[in-house]
């Protein structure tokens, strides 16, 4: 068993992003994720790598776009406005195809918000976030060691498709401490004989662009992109699935909230109330098989969200409308308690899937 070490979330983001092969990160320092760039700012000069800290998001994000484009490995991390400002280059990069990493530790909005930990960021990481027609792969991790190893998994998920992967934490998982094993799995890097490193005269000039005045090329441009897209969500959905063998009410909760409603399971389990839990993992694709699955067997469906609800629009998409689907939030920077999400699942269980 490899040696475990205690470390903030926002670390181990930033030291499994290292051994994945990132040499390059780009980033401005915003509450709750700045312990990502101040472990880049030590890590990166000792390792031969470029950390900068640049003049704003805004300079980050295109940062990120040159360097991508030579076929590095690079990241860039920021919160909620950060990740605002960084989104007409996250478009940019979806538009040349461009892999690349991105973090946002959620804090609560709109505008600026507070500096508490929200989820309400949910709508803009899976719905695109920037202009035109486009997704990133959005990575939920719910423990210390899950902000490691989806980093790792982000980078290779992005280099595969050549896409942004995002990662879509909170301020608690950012901050909190948990020990954490840093040998992860990764895989080989990927050839990329689209990048700019040069022809040396022994091949055709390659071009990185997101620019098509024809609207017929753009048009191929965006089917091609979204024929990928239909691909990663047969191939790449990771969710998690509890105790629903028997369920007669699923609750549906990402990052901190699903382990808060992993308690609420647990203690609803024991007063014998059948009810299980499903977590997505990756936010988008969005697990809608197992949801539609169990949509066939439960009565009724509790979305947990620290937002006003979000997610809670793609499971009832996800299961058509077929069963009922109630939200349990709190926002402003609040997380639901355990006992608020088991006196919602209480509830659900005795009205018995009634409207």
């Amino acid at each position: 068993m490899s040696e475990k070490v205690l470390m903030k979330g926002n670390e181990a983001i930033a030291e499994a992003a290292i051994r994945a092969g990132c040499m390059h990160y780009f980033g401005y320092p915003i509450t709750p994720q700045t312990e990502v760039a101040a472990y880049m700012s030590k890590r990166m000069p000792k390792i031969g790598g470029t950390f900068l800290q640049a003049e704003s998001e805004i300079a980050a994000i295109n940062m990120v776009i040159g360097v991508s484009s030579t076929g590095k490995r690079v990241m860039t991390s920021s919160s909620s406005p950060g990740v605002s400002l960084k989104s007409e280059g996250i478009s940019y990069l979806a538009g040349c195809d461009l892999p690349a990493l991105v973090v946002n530790v959620q804090r609560g909005g709109p505008g600026l918000g507070g500096i508490q930990p929200s989820q309400s960021d949910y709508y803009q990481s899976t719905k695109g976030g920037g202009h035109g027609d486009y997704h990133n792969i959005v990575l939920a991790p719910a423990s210390v060691q899950e902000m490691a190893s989806l980093t790792v998994k982000g980078f290779d998920l992005a280099d595969k498709y050549r896409m942004v992967a995002m990662i879509l934490a909170d301020g608690t998982m950012g901050q909190m401490m948990e020990p954490v094993s840093l040998d992860v799995e990764k895989t080989e890097p990927v050839e990329k004989p689209w990048a700019l490193t040069g022809t040396k005269c022994e091949r055709e000039h390659n071009i990185v662009n997101s620019l098509f005045l024809k609207p017929e090329e753009l048009e191929i441009e965006n089917f091609k992109r979204y024929e990928k897209y239909k691909y990663i969500e047969e191939n790449e959905t990771m969710y998690e699935e509890y105790l629903m063998d028997d369920a007669e009410v699923c609750v549906v909760a990402f990052g901190i909230t699903a382990r808060v409603a992993k308690n609420a399971v647990n203690e609803a389990r024991a007063k014998g109330v059948k009810v299980g839990m499903i977590r997505p993992i990756t936010l988008w694709p969005f697990p809608k098989k197992p949801l539609m699955a169990a949509a066939e067997k439960v009565n009724s469906f509790i979305c947990v969200e620290m937002n006003m609800g979000q997610m809670i629009d793609d499971v009832r998409l996800a299961i058509e409308c077929k069963k009922p689907v109630e939200l349990c939030n709190r926002v402003g920077g609040m997380i639901p308690t355990p006992e608020e999400v088991l006196a919602k699942i209480e509830s659900a269980a005795k009205n018995g899937g009634a409207q």
